[in-house]
């Protein structure tokens, strides 16, 4: 038997080592992708090339819609409170539950939550596509517990729906409790799963169309309007931004998921625990460094 020369043995082991790494990476939704670290600089196609920016959020994530790769991840996997954010969720199950415009009446028990509520009334109607806008632009917690009360029977049998749908979508890391985000022990996502939600919604004209929505103005059933207006301030500072979702507690802090299109490319950003001076400039930060770059470096 002739011998394996000791150079063949080291690449043999080192080839055999790297193939096992690369097993072990996965990426948002399934697809394999490595997983670039803030300091890194990156040469792999379709990630940009230049080293990402420093954030101040504790966890962060920027992957490609259409591809699902991650191409930056900042303590993507840990557990944490995500806030508002997690109505993307609430979102997914209402258009599950089909019947956009079915008539919802609004009960007493519905506005049983604080602090941002469209103060609706017990015995006011409104189909589900408007309150499902509301939800999306102003993250109204009333009009969260409306639609999951509408869809789910009840706020707990609406959570079972809401990590029915987060497994389904391969959210391995997540726990939902109640449709607004609103603190609950035992509730909790990450980073990469609030990104998988995101894509999901992304794929929805519907949804996309809604967290687009700048401001508009609702009616209500004594005819009335109000000015609602986004609370994603990205929409109008960062001109390729194109939605998604806020959130803020005292638990989560400040976070954002946000969506961006330019140069024939789209991605999403999702920044958790961030602070006030920081959650808008971390998302811009990304978004630029994700898409600012020449439309043939894909």
């Amino acid at each position: 038997m002739k011998m394996i020369p000791r150079m063949s043995r080291f690449l043999c082991v080192r080839i055999t080592a790297l193939a096992f790494t690369a097993a072990l990476i996965t990426a948002c939704g399934g697809n394999p992708t490595p997983v670039i670290q803030p300091s890194a600089t990156s040469k792999v196609p379709g990630v940009p090339a230049n080293r990402p920016p420093a954030v101040a959020a504790e966890s962060a994530i920027v992957i490609d819609v259409v591809s699902g790769r991650v191409l930056f991840a900042k303590n993507a996997d840990t557990q944490r409170a995500v806030a508002s954010t997690q109505k993307i969720i609430t979102a997914l199950c209402v258009l599950d539950a089909g019947n956009i415009d079915k008539p919802v009446t609004i009960q007493a028990v519905d506005g049983a939550c604080e602090p941002t509520k469209l103060d609706l009334k017990s015995g006011e109607i409104y189909p589900r596509r408007e309150l499902l806008k509301v939800l999306m632009v102003k993250s109204a917690n009333d009009v969260a517990r409306a639609l999951a009360r509408d869809v789910g029977g009840n706020q707990e049998s609406f959570a079972a729906l809401m990590n029915s749908k987060a497994s389904s979508l391969g959210m391995r890391n997540s726990k939902f409790t109640n449709p607004n985000g609103l603190p609950m022990p035992g509730q909790y996502s990450t980073a990469r799963d609030m990104a998988i939600a995101a894509r999901a919604a992304y794929r929805s004209p519907l949804i996309r169309s809604f967290t687009a929505t700048k401001s508009f103005n609702f009616k209500f059933n004594d005819g009335h309007t109000r000015l609602i207006e986004n609370t994603n301030h990205l929409l109008k500072s960062v001109p390729y931004c194109d939605g998604l979702k806020t959130g803020t507690t005292n638990a989560a802090g400040r976070c954002l998921v946000a969506s961006g299109s330019l140069n024939g490319r789209s991605v999403i950003v999702v920044v958790l625990k961030s602070n006030t001076p920081n959650v808008w400039k971390d998302a811009t930060k990304l978004l630029g460094w994700a898409l600012e770059r020449p439309a043939s470096n894909i």
